[in-house]
């Protein structure tokens, strides 16, 4: 069953260029990995010190996800990403529910 994965960043002004070319390069790295289906990047609109950039990623299946979360070549882009932000990501994982709910 496809997943959707929320990836949460939170940046301080003057390190968005970097992040987003590594989150560029994570991207790159993903496309080639099985389960990927597509990805987008988002940008909040509030404050101008601080900022949420929320990645959308849909996968084939939460094995999929799992998968490539845990990869080495992952990892160590990851890692560069939450040395830049000073701060961990955070992941949230939805399963679609089959039918629409309002």
């Amino acid at each position: 069953m496809a997943v959707k994965v929320f990836i949460r960043r939170k940046v301080v002004q003057g390190k968005q260029d970097e992040l987003l070319e590594l989150i560029k390069r994570l991207r790159s790295l993903a496309v080639g990995q099985p389960g990927y289906i597509s990805g987008e990047t988002l940008w909040s609109a509030s404050g101008p010190d601080t900022s949420t950039i929320v990645v959308i990623s849909t996968w084939a299946s939460v094995e999929d996800w799992e998968a490539w979360k845990s990869s080495k070549q992952r990892r160590e882009l990851q890692d560069r990403i939450d040395g830049v932000l000073g701060s961990e990501t955070t992941y949230d994982t939805y399963h679609y529910t089959g039918r629409d709910r309002h």
